[in-house]
């Protein structure tokens, strides 16, 4: 997006005043446009009082603060954006001339709106908004593009903090490389850990913010990697260093830290958009998209017939019937699956034939009846694509259904384990001869599925899952190797059970996924956004012990069903209240949806199902779940700071109620439990505040969402923000302190006075 920074966030009005940010800036960030949106909504509603005949002294007077107040408040934004200038050197030129700018443009919108004191502002010689709105039409586009500018300088640091810890990262694993002693290997590894959780924290932020919902599924599935890699990365290498003459445990390394290296440079590649040697990332298509898009071209020769060429409707079909080869040409699909998808596939052309030879005589002689048959042509050819679409997800989602089903035993990795043990080589490489027909299977089925997923977040998991069977798979098979070699070794069974659960993990991510993709395509749920989290607690403790995981039993599930139940219906509620709201990028909303997709996590889990896995995993989401309840609350304060309806005081009591049980879930959370029913009783606790939270929540909204309506109409529930208070201000006394200047000079803190630009928008 390179025009108006909040062209999707509904401010549209500003385009028709002829407003718009510098067209070389892209905004990529959520919390960037978000930012921006208070201020274009005020400038356009200085310049759109030029439209207005009648102006009382209360308009006057209002037009006046407006101007006064975003002067000032641009006034300390620019200060913010000068202190990041001094911090920062390499950006310090040109965030001084965004910042100049920015002031001035400031300093001429509140000369602009200085019309409180005229009689008659028309007549005066003095210059107005009322007198050239062209001046203010520059400068506020001078202002936009400026603030813009300082936004995404800011933003740049960000980056570079990611850079550099990832850096930090790689430099630490070269050493580990190198290592040759337990001892260097034990310091050098915590430090390593420490390093990655820091990566794990700017990146995973990184995620949350990102608009592109691609780009964020590519982040998710490098970072899972990571995060999978860095136990691999400790029981592969602690194995090399207790056998360092053994070929197939230095393999079994190596490929650790490959891929861990890939996963950085995919996680740099996403934040900073760029690709090595400037290639282009080439995604294949699916033929899912495919048929979509080409079902569009169809359908739009309903209103234009000249739009595009036949030629380009016959290579369309031609490249999503060479994507059905995959399905036709597959070992893996049945007999049935594979007549019906090549007997839909002739229909299609025949159907596509019919279609372009009405078409061409309806360009030269357009009658009633030659629309009606081509109105015909258009449905029949549709409906071919919809029945091919529906063959080929059948035949993909029947295949993963019975694969999985089929290796969910696991007794291939079993055998490897037993044979291993028993120095048994013969039979560790029949077993993983078996290993590798299973791989095989499981690659296909993801390449398949890859076809069907319906989105592209999920396009890039089926990618993500085949590229982790791909590699996992001789990953196990070395370190079944080097168990086999050394039967007796301790670390050397630890390696494999490590490499054995991570397939064992993706196995029951593919369950997931199948039921996601199954969603989507019946309609039940769209691209409902999960939220990742990283790391995991206890992954990188100091006496690199992995915590043992705990998962609810049968019976613990079944008692648990009804809350996770009544969790799930409450994030349905949650859902269709903010489909409501017209602004979809509303802080409001993009909390309570962040809220609605952990609370859908922690539903997944009472079932045993989802990415929480474990009772810590569950945890570990209710204090994030708590927290970013806590920031909803923060932003319905700063909401009703400009409210004085009757209903404020109501707004204020639930915002407290908010912020209350949030604090008491987020202690329950953090609590320290032992056993087995104590856990379970904590894990009941931790669901039981959740559905509370949601139930609040529930009612929240519709009401924000009434007051905003009012607000729209004209009613008036809506008030000045207060003045500017130092207090506001982030830097404190201590505010230049090393470990304050990160929390002070970025971002957020150019958030908050942008913020405070949002006042009256006048009658």
């Amino acid at each position: 997006m390179a025009t108006s920074p909040c062209s999707s966030s509904g401010v549209s009005s500003s385009s028709s005043s002829g407003l718009g940010a510098d067209a070389g800036l892209e905004i990529r960030t959520r919390s960037v446009e978000q930012t921006l949106v208070p201020l274009v909504s005020q400038i356009t509603t200085l310049i759109n009082h030029k439209d207005k005949p009648k102006r009382s002294d209360k308009t006057l007077q209002a037009i006046q603060r407006v101007g006064q107040a975003v002067n000032l408040a641009v006034g300390r934004f620019v200060t913010v954006g000068e202190a990041i200038a001094n911090e920062n050197h390499e950006l310090k030129e040109e965030m001084s001339v965004a910042c100049i700018e920015a002031r001035r443009a400031g300093e001429t919108i509140a000369q602009l709106t200085d019309v409180a004191s005229l009689d008659h502002p028309e007549s005066d010689s003095h210059i107005t908004i009322f007198t050239d709105k062209t001046g203010v039409v520059k400068a506020a586009r001078l202002l936009l593009s400026s603030v813009t500018k300082v936004l995404v300088l800011a933003d740049r640091i960000v980056i570079k903090q990611i850079i550099t810890s990832r850096n930090k990262v790689l430099a630490t694993m070269e050493q580990l490389e190198k290592v040759s002693s337990f001892q260097e290997f034990v310091q050098i590894f915590s430090q390593f850990g420490n390093e990655m959780v820091e990566f794990a924290h700017l990146t995973g932020d990184r995620q949350n913010d990102l608009k592109d919902e691609k780009k964020k599924a590519r982040m998710a599935a490098s970072r899972a990697v990571l995060e999978k890699c860095t136990m691999m990365l400790l029981t592969a290498s602690k194995t090399c260093l207790r056998h360092p003459d053994c070929e197939s445990a230095r393999i079994n390394k190596d490929g650790v830290f490959h891929r861990m290296r890939l996963a950085l440079e995919q996680v740099i590649e996403i934040v900073t958009d760029s690709r090595p040697n400037g290639e282009n990332e080439m995604v294949p298509i699916s033929i899912y998209s495919g048929i979509k898009e080409f079902k569009n071209k169809v359908e739009g020769l309903r209103e234009n017939l000249y739009f595009l060429s036949k030629e380009n409707l016959l290579t369309m079909l031609e490249v999503i019937l060479e994507h059905t080869e995959d399905f036709t040409d597959s070992a893996y699909t049945s007999h049935e699956h594979r007549e019906h998808i090549l007997e839909l596939s002739k229909q299609a052309k025949m159907e596509l034939e019919q279609l372009v030879s009405v078409w061409m005589q309806a360009q030269n002689q357009k009658t009633k009846d030659l629309m009606e048959d081509l109105e015909v042509a258009i449905l029949k050819t549709c409906q071919c694509m919809n029945e091919l679409k529906r063959e080929v997800h059948s035949a993909a989602t029947s295949l993963a259904a019975d694969l999985l089903k089929y290796h969910m035993d696991h007794m291939v990795l079993k055998a490897l384990k037993i044979t291993g043990v028993e120095g048994n080589l013969e039979a560790v490489a029949e077993y993983t001869c078996k290993l590798s027909e299973q791989k095989e299977q499981l690659v296909e089925m993801c390449r398949l599925l890859r076809h069907v997923s319906g989105t592209e977040p999920l396009e890039i998991t089926c990618i993500h899952a085949e590229d982790t069977f791909q590699v996992t798979g001789p990953q196990i098979i070395s370190a079944a190797e080097t168990l086999a070699l050394h039967p007796s070794s301790k670390i050397a069974k630890e390696n494999l059970e490590v490499f054995c659960e991570a397939w064992e993990s993706q196995l029951s991510d593919m369950s997931m996924l199948l039921r996601e993709i199954n969603d989507v395509f019946e309609g039940r749920r769209g691209e409902k956004r999960v939220y990742l989290s990283l790391p995991r607690p206890g992954k990188h403790n100091a006496n690199l012990k992995a915590l043992k995981p705990v998962k609810l039993d049968t019976e613990e599930q079944a008692k648990i069903a009804k809350l996770g139940l009544e969790l799930h219906l409450l994030t349905s509620d949650v859902d269709s209240e903010m489909e409501k709201w017209e602004d979809q990028e509303n802080e409001i909303v993009q909390h309570g949806q962040g809220m609605s997709s952990m609370a859908y996590s922690m539903y997944l889990f009472t079932r045993g199902e989802g990415l929480l896995k474990t009772t810590q995993d569950l945890f570990h989401q209710a204090e994030i779940f708590a927290t970013e309840g806590t920031k909803l609350a923060s932003a319905l304060h700063a909401f009703s700071d400009q409210v004085h309806d009757d209903d404020k005081p109501l707004l204020l009591l639930e915002a407290e109620k908010l912020i209350s049980m949030c604090r008491q879930l987020q202690i329950t959370a953090k609590a320290s439990v032992q056993g087995k029913s104590a856990t379970f009783t904590k894990v009941d606790a931790c669901i039981l505040k959740t559905r509370n939270v949601m139930t609040l929540l529930c009612q929240l909204l519709p009401l924000c969402c009434k007051l905003l309506r009012k607000n729209k109409a004209g009613n008036g529930c809506l008030k000045p923000a207060p003045p500017w208070r130092e207090d506001r201000m982030r830097t404190g006394t201590n505010a230049h302190t090393p470990e304050r200047r990160a929390e002070t000079f970025g971002i957020k803190s150019l958030e908050n006075h942008v913020t405070n630009m949002t006042f009256l928008e006048s009658k």
